[in-house]
């Protein structure tokens, strides 16, 4: 699987073009989001984030069908209202058979269509269901494994085909450790009441589940508790998610012969005939010791306890797409009790994200045409480069780089390639078969199309101008294996700023910093700092500079390490690592590349703040998110990613010139003494 990095960055609404601003000072106005946002009852030094944030937040609490409030809410909220009108319109009219419209519109018209949905309960999925059923050895298990990695989940382990990390322009097949049900590997173990809750919930869950399959209750209750038994012992054999992150350590090549010596209870020919491989001779292992695991435990459980985890990942990955009976038990256990989501998000909002999510690339089409701004790409070019050209600078003038390493750098940032906006080209769905009668047909047709879509770039070589994003996606990520950022269309508008251009001190900060210079950073982060500029997992760095890098990146491990989100859980440094280095040396490049625009050199005034406290400001916006408690949990055990407040608190603490801004001193929360500010890049 390729390692992709992707943080949120932010968008939809702005224009097309930054107006100069007048040099005059303005009044303090309420209506200015930044100014209008800030909660003086916070001391800016202590808590900045809820000192940006807090007003919003206290007029905004976070709805009963989301376990956040916040910018990315209100980008979402705005991209699913264009989204729905496309497919309302689609929908409504009489489309050709086998055109974009009619799949958007058949597929949209399946999951609103709650009566039919609700009659057919879990029928659309019962003859995959009876197909496990009547398994009867370890290979007819492995078959339906197959036919369900390709249609609704991933049972058993991770698989995929993508970029050879050390091979950048040959696509390989990938395995890695996977299968489990639960967030991660932790909550199988971790003692703390909040996660022993987790289980026992997780338990009834299954329970409950199997009685919707028709299971008695003391049969159900069997399954639930074999099932358990049964992940657990996967997730002993799994690492832990910041054991994971070291893509030298987790890559392992086998000839096809060492794959099925290492597991000889799983047979990997027969496994590839159903997924459609063929003249497989190598494969990247990820974890080998998981496999080695897995092969041990095919025989250590009972082949029934196999079918019923079989049948659990299929209805799970599916149930979404099901009856509401079936949709609600599976929300009541993933969104309630693991994230804190009171209630259901409306039907609308859900099948608009899910038709998204599967016929995205026809969507974006409309939505390029129809609800981007005019020059929304020349505009995040523009800024892009401006980031670019200030981390060369900042390479060039670092004081613990050689000048080897430095040139090896600079060749690596010139080569990044930057995708902005949308694709040239799009991606030919015309195979995938989408009818208004089925909900769940659709989605395993949806799933299949993709899934034959990876298998078949195996033996081919590596396709460079695809996109792993369309348009609408609000988020960006960069690609190691290819050296490239991706920045989606939809991050170029501001919440706040509908009806008006928002200054360049926002801009620079949330599209500058938490966006270009954030997923620039990810290439010199401590995994893509192992790839060289053509994507290649190679040592480009002197020994030497290695040593200083490594230390200057523990000191944000030890920072991060400090904090606790809530209840007893500390974010996990070192797996949160990445992100926070890309943090950091994003909102660096973003000011930096700031200073150089008119605003800032004519220290323009806008509601009474200078210059850098917008941008400040600015980058508090950019992670303006309040999440639920059970939410932020769920994040700090299984996510790479800090929570929003952190991403804020961390990262400006080790900025200088927000102290400066702000007024922050010693005795202050977020004030940290000079030997312990971190700076990198």
């Amino acid at each position: 699987m390729k390692q992709i990095t992707l943080s949120i960055c932010f968008s939809v609404l702005l224009l097309t073009s930054i107006s100069c601003q007048t040099g005059k000072t303005d009044k303090p106005s309420n209506n200015d989001p930044l100014a209008s946002h800030i909660d003086t009852t916070y001391i800016a030094g202590d808590d900045f984030f809820d000192y940006a944030n807090g007003k919003w937040f206290k007029s905004n609490p976070i709805a009963a069908s989301e376990q956040s409030s916040g910018i990315w809410q209100l980008i979402q909220d705005t991209i699913n209202s264009q989204i729905l009108k496309i497919c309302k319109t689609s929908a409504g009219n009489i489309a050709e058979k086998g055109s974009n419209k009619q799949k958007i519109g058949d597929f949209y018209f399946s999951g609103m269509d709650s009566i039919n949905l609700n009659k057919n309960g879990i029928s659309a999925i019962q003859k995959y269901l009876d197909h496990i059923e009547a398994v009867k050895n370890v290979n007819e298990l492995i078959s339906n494994a197959a036919f369900i990695h390709r249609g609704a989940a991933s049972p058993m382990f991770g698989f995929g085909v993508g970029q050879d990390s050390k091979i950048s322009s040959k696509n390989a097949v990938t395995i890695w450790q996977g299968g489990l049900s639960l967030p991660d590997r932790s909550y199988y173990f971790e003692k703390d009441e909040r996660t022993q809750k987790i289980r026992e919930k997780y338990v009834q869950h299954l329970a409950s589940m199997f009685q919707i399959l028709n299971y008695d209750q003391k049969k159900a209750l069997t399954a639930a508790v074999d099932i358990m038994k049964l992940e657990t012992a996967m997730a002993l054999a799994s690492r832990k998610k910041e054991d994971t992150r070291d893509p030298l350590k987790n890559y392992t090549k086998l000839s096809f012969k060492q794959l099925s010596d290492l597991t000889p209870n799983l047979d990997w020919m027969l496994f590839n005939q159903e997924t459609g491989l063929q003249k497989v001779d190598t494969v990247i292992v990820g974890q080998p010791e998981f496999l080695t695991a897995l092969n041990k435990n095919l025989k250590a459980f009972p082949l029934e306890v196999w079918k019923n985890y079989l049948k659990y990942q299929l209805i799970r990955g599916l149930a979404s797409y099901l009856d509401d009976k079936t949709y609600l038990e599976v929300f009541k256990f993933y969104s309630q009790t693991i994230r804190g989501v009171q209630q259901p998000k409306p039907r609308w909002k859900r099948v608009v994200e899910q038709t998204d999510g599967y016929l995205g690339e026809l969507i974006g089409q409309v939505y390029v045409a129809e609800y981007l701004p005019v020059g929304t790409k020349e505009k995040l070019v523009e800024i892009g480069n401006s980031v670019k050209d200030v981390y060369a600078e900042r390479i060039k003038k670092l004081d613990w780089m050689s000048r080897t390493t430095k040139e090896k750098a600079l060749v690596k940032l010139g080569s990044m390639i930057m995708k902005v906006g949308y694709p040239d080209k799009w991606k030919d769905l015309g195979s995938m078969k989408i009818n208004r009668e089925s909900y769940a047909e659709n989605a395993m047709n949806a799933n299949h199309w993709h899934f034959n879509y990876m298998i078949s770039k195996f033996g081919k070589p590596v396709d460079r101008t695809e996109w792993e994003m369309q348009p609408q996606n609000y988020n960006a990520y960069y690609n190691p294996s290819n050296n490239e950022l991706v920045d989606p269309a939809c991050n170029i508008i501001v919440p706040g700023y509908e009806r008006k251009m928002a200054d360049d001190a926002i801009l620079y900060a949330i599209i500058g910093g938490s966006t270009f210079g954030h997923e620039m950073t990810h290439g010199f982060d401590d995994m893509g700092s192992k790839f060289n500029e053509k994507g290649n997992l190679k040592n480009w760095w002197t020994k030497e500079d290695s040593t200083k890098f490594y230390s200057k990146t523990k000191m944000i491990v030890e920072q991060f390490n400090q904090y606790n989100p809530v209840d007893s859980l500390h974010i996990n440094g070192e797996l949160t690592q990445g992100e926070n280095i890309a943090d950091l040396g994003g909102i660096i490049m973003g000011y930096q590349a700031f200073q150089k625009t008119r605003q800032y050199r004519d220290k323009q005034m806008i509601a009474n703040l200078t210059p850098d406290q917008r941008f400040f400001l600015g980058f508090a916006l950019a992670w303006m998110v309040n999440m639920r408690p059970e939410a932020i949990a769920n994040q700090v055990r299984s996510d790479e990613h800090s929570p929003a407040s952190f991403r804020v608190i961390g990262t400006l603490s080790n900025m200088p010139e927000f102290y400066q801004a702000f007024g922050v001193k010693k005795g202050n929360k977020m004030w940290r003494p000079d030997d312990k500010i971190v700076r990198i890049w």
